[in-house]
């Protein structure tokens, strides 16, 4: 199952949860604190502390316009 690091107020992470929800994959949202100081479990998958981060199977990554690319590159019924 797919995980996504995410915040509520994110606008970047709610665009990565609408595509998620498009391609109809399972996923679990893992609510991280908004400072960023606090997100040491982001830092530790990604090497940096800003949302979104997915993680699938072995594949971690960030960036919104990267995870997005990602998901519809391995997960859309057009390719």
């Amino acid at each position: 199952m797919i995980e996504l690091y995410a915040t509520d107020y994110c606008p970047f992470c709610i665009i990565v949860e609408k595509t998620l929800e498009e391609l109809k994959l399972d996923y679990n949202v893992v609510s991280v604190p908004s400072p960023h100081h606090l997100r040491a479990e982001v830092h530790e998958l990604s090497g940096q502390s800003l949302v979104p981060v997915i993680v699938d199977g072995e594949d971690v990554i960030n960036d919104s316009r990267r995870i997005i690319q990602y998901l519809k590159s391995k997960y859309s019924l057009d390719n």
